[in-house]
């Protein structure tokens, strides 16, 4: 019987979130506050509240403490800083080094002991370095200043959207389809398609597979029934499967399309089912987020991050922007069967969270002596020009080769290259013509290359970094999406170099892993891997086979792959037993899902080209949990110091806390409203209240706590809210297997 295809993506990601932490080692928690050893004593640094983030360059303020040895009562203060990040989203951590203190504040002090106190705080702080984890660093963000720019040549056009009710696999051809010859046998295998699809010579007849299943048709392009006779030979080709665990009954219609399509497929007639508050309905017999807002009765439907609507099924279907969405959107449970669509609503926590996340850098230090790059062409070199821009991209290459004012730029997992000649050689760039490069617009095929930097270097390292924007992630109108919505034009040669595709793998967004493809029921059909990068690949040469889409490369015996995806420019060679996304086998599913959040720069075959974490933290002295002191202390963007009590604020007052003096934010605002009245009698009631202050000025110092300033507890509340949501994520996220935090 057929497998039902319901909506769960939410039920799937929980059963993924359980799966990972019950097989991850146990992760040390980084603790707050934290402590540095000064010569008179102990400086306590409470957790940071960033005020900006610039490239890796973090700016903030902390609430701070002195703990002397000779004096019982700590002395609270404030400072502001800037420092450097180093990232690692696999090990879940942030390095804050390099910390420069602008800035700092006793507000509970004697004029005379200011200095002195702040001389301490500058000469212990900058040689300590903090470790935070993405979470509390991604959180804490809500208070910080970022520029976060929408693309704004995003193509929004929709693809075309076909509906099945019916158990169906979409069979995406990149243009009209490629075939080439398979030495060795009488079959031509079809290049640009993600399955196993091969032909006998001369284009009739042909057969597909799953590896469990077979279809045949007179034609590549369909169309296509299963059968049960296969050719004997071509089935010696199919590597065997590894589990028919997660696939369906009974084989699924093919349905075939040769220009970017999204295919929606439903278990029979679509069941709407209502949700709480019974403003939205949603399909549930279905993978992908197809709603109706019933006061309209306009569908709506979520494709790679964005939304379209429209009255019926048949179209047409129009572009709504993530800002511009019903009410009723926004008010989506969070623990409903489709609460993760609030992440592709603007203005909700959860889109918030998302975009913040996305402004933080993924870094790296790379050692100029181990890293490498060598760079094939189909030919000699051919570049084309990109139209508005001083800059020329290589076209017959599977790698991403700048020419910018005559000299030659690459970028390999998320690294620069320089060389004088297209051809190399090839060193690690420790510069890079930002401000061309930043020009390239979104239509052209190596967009993403804009979002790679290099921030710092050595003799010896480079410090670099990438942002989601690399890995085709964008924000846009307060939500991201995935991909530019442009199609970009394979190359075709002697060898098919394909380029990076927003339409046709049924992208989806989780809080957890980022962006997935293939999450649909198809993954129990089609093995489908996943390489993220834009970084230098193989290319899949003709005579040769075959490995799996946009796959190549001599493998011995002649083996058809059944289908590895290649979602960057380079080259997946397709080894199904290291890189999977079959969510049939849930014993393996933390394993299989490579994703957007993931380490570009930590996988195996880049690792040699780090440098030892030990050699780029500079003999850092590193800070410690402070042991047996509460997370409760912030610092106002005036520089006092407060402390969260249950749902109230309190401020020192005479080596006490206390409850804080009430913040007066609503002044200002009152005063338009207010000024036309008070005008006529400002002349008559100033003169009276001039005389009245010198009177109680001197009374000042011994009633210094009563006349305290007043706090931003508006500010302050968004600074423990983050904080709190920050801790809760770090405790809730999964961890990636064999991931352990550094400390």
């Amino acid at each position: 019987m057929n497998i039902p295809i319901r909506f769960t993506r939410t039920v799937c990601l929980l059963l993924l979130c359980s799966l990972v932490l019950a097989s991850a080692p146990a992760l040390a928690q980084l603790d707050w506050p934290q402590e540095i050893t000064a010569p008179e004593g102990t400086i306590v640094v409470y957790q940071p509240q960033p005020e900006g983030l610039a490239g890796n360059v973090l700016s903030g303020r902390a609430a701070i403490s002195l703990e002397f040895k000779n004096r019982e009562e700590p002395v609270f203060g404030a400072m502001w800083f800037t420092a450097k990040l180093d990232t690692d989203r696999d090990a879940d951590v942030a390095i804050v080094r390099d910390l420069r203190v602008e800035r700092v504040a006793w507000p509970d002090s004697k004029d005379a002991d200011e200095q002195r106190f702040t001389s301490i705080v500058e000469g212990a702080v900058p040689a300590a370095g903090f470790e935070i984890s993405m979470e509390r660093l991604a959180a804490s963000l809500a208070t910080a200043e970022i520029v976060q720019k929408s693309l704004e040549d995003l193509n929004t056009d929709p693809p075309m959207i076909v509906f099945r009710e019916e158990l169906a696999v979409l069979l995406l051809f990149d243009g009209k389809p490629r075939l080439s010859e398979i030495e060795g046998s009488p079959y031509e295998r079809v290049m640009n398609v993600p399955m196993a699809l091969a032909c006998k010579k001369g284009g009739k007849p042909c057969w597909l597979s799953s590896g469990t299943f077979w279809y045949e048709a007179k034609d590549p392009l369909g169309p296509w029934a299963p059968t049960s006779s296969p050719p004997a030979d071509l089935v010696k080709m199919m590597p065997e499967p590894e589990s028919a665990e997660g696939s369906p009954a009974s084989p699924p219609v093919i349905v075939v399309a040769t220009e970017p399509t999204e295919l929606i497929a439903t278990a029979g007639k679509p069941n709407w089912t209502a949700l709480a508050g019974g403003e939205l309905l949603y399909v549930q017999n279905t993978e992908s987020p197809w709603l109706r807002e019933l006061a309209t009765g306009n569908m709506y439907l979520l494709l790679s991050g964005r939304w379209y609507r429209s009255k019926s099924a048949e179209g047409p279907w129009t572009f709504v922007k993530p800002d511009e969405l019903p009410a009723s959107f926004a008010a989506i449970p969070p623990a409903s069967d489709i609460g993760g669509l609030r992440t592709s609503v603007a203005g909700t926590p959860e889109a918030e969270e998302a975009v913040r996340d996305a402004a933080i850098p993924q870094t790296a230090a790379i050692k100029r002596s181990e890293a490498s790059l060598t760079v094939e062409y189909d030919g000699k070199p051919k570049f084309e020009k990109i139209k508005g821009t001083e800059v020329s991209y290589a076209v017959n290459t599977g790698a991403q080769v700048l020419e910018v004012g005559g000299r030659y730029y690459a970028v390999d997992n998320g690294v620069w290259f320089t060389s004088g000649s297209a051809t190399g050689p090839w060193v690690v760039a420790d510069e890079v013509p930002e401000d061309k490069i930043a020009e390239i617009p979104p239509s052209a095929p190596v967009y993403n290359t804009t979002h790679v930097h290099v921030y710092e270097s050595t003799p010896e390292i480079v410090y670099v970094g990438y942002t989601p924007g690399y890995m085709w992630s964008y924000p846009y109108y307060g939500v991201p999406v995935y991909g530019t919505g442009w199609h970009y034009p394979p190359y075709y040669g002697r060898w098919y170099y394909p380029r990076p595709p927003t339409w046709g793998f049924n992208v989806g967004y989780n809080p957890w892993t980022g962006w997935s493809f293939g999450l649909s029921w198809s993954n129990g059909f089609f093995s489908m891997g996943v390489s993220w990068g834009g970084g230098y690949g193989g290319g899949y040469y003709p005579g040769r086979c075959c490995g799996g889409y946009y796959g190549g490369g001599y493998r011995g015996p002649v083996v058809i792959n059944t289908g590895d995806i290649n979602i960057g420019n380079n080259i997946n060679i397709g080894n199904r037993n290291e890189i999977n996304n079959r969510i049939g086998n849930n014993t393996q599913i933390g394993n299989r899902m490579e994703n957007s959040r993931q380490n570009v720069y930590n996988r195996p075959e880049n690792r040699t080209r780090n440098a030892d974490k030990a050699a780029v933290s500079r003999d850092l002295k590193q800070a410690r949990p402070a042991t047996g002191r509460a997370n409760d202390l912030y610092a106002d963007r005036s520089g006092q110091v407060a402390k969260r009590d249950g749902d109230q604020w309190q401020t020192r007052e005479a080596g006490q806390w206390k409850p804080a003096p009430e913040a007066k934010p609503a002044v200002p605002e009152q005063r338009p409203a207010s000024k036309p009245a008070a005008r006529p009698t400002a002349p008559t009631t100033k003169p009276a209240a001039r005389p009245t202050a010198p009177s109680t000025r001197p009374t000042t110092p011994t009633s210094r706590p009563a006349s305290r300033p007043s706090i931003d507890t508006r500010d302050l509340n968004r600074s423990h809210s983050a904080r709190q949501t920050g801790a809760s994520r770090e405790m809730s996220r999964p961890r990636p297997q064999g991931g352990a935090r550094r400390r």
